[in-house]
């Protein structure tokens, strides 16, 4: 619920904006799949979509503060693509 409360708040803002940021330029894709994975997920379901195990999401956390993620009401949380990029990105 708080995600479509940011969603629908930056929208208005647009509305008045055109050339304001778009939810899409935000997270780099689309921003809703209903049917498939969520589009941000909370820090103890990320092992769940990007395979690490929960020790390994943990620690990756830890020790990496730049790692992608979003504040929507004092809660983390983590776009599911951009992360995984990060992911791929984090090795080299």
């Amino acid at each position: 619920m708080a995600a479509a409360a940011y969603f629908i708040g930056d929208g208005l803002k647009s509305f008045k904006n055109p050339d304001a940021k778009n939810i899409t330029e935000t997270f780099g894709e689309k921003t809703s799949d209903f049917l498939g994975e969520p589009q941000l997920i909370k820090e103890n379901e990320i092992h769940h979509y990007t395979g690490i195990s929960k020790e390994d999401a943990k620690s990756l956390i830890q020790e990496y503060p730049d790692v992608p993620h979003i504040i929507i009401n004092n809660r983390v949380y983590y776009p599911i693509a951009k992360l995984r990029e990060w992911l791929k990105n984090i090795g080299e």
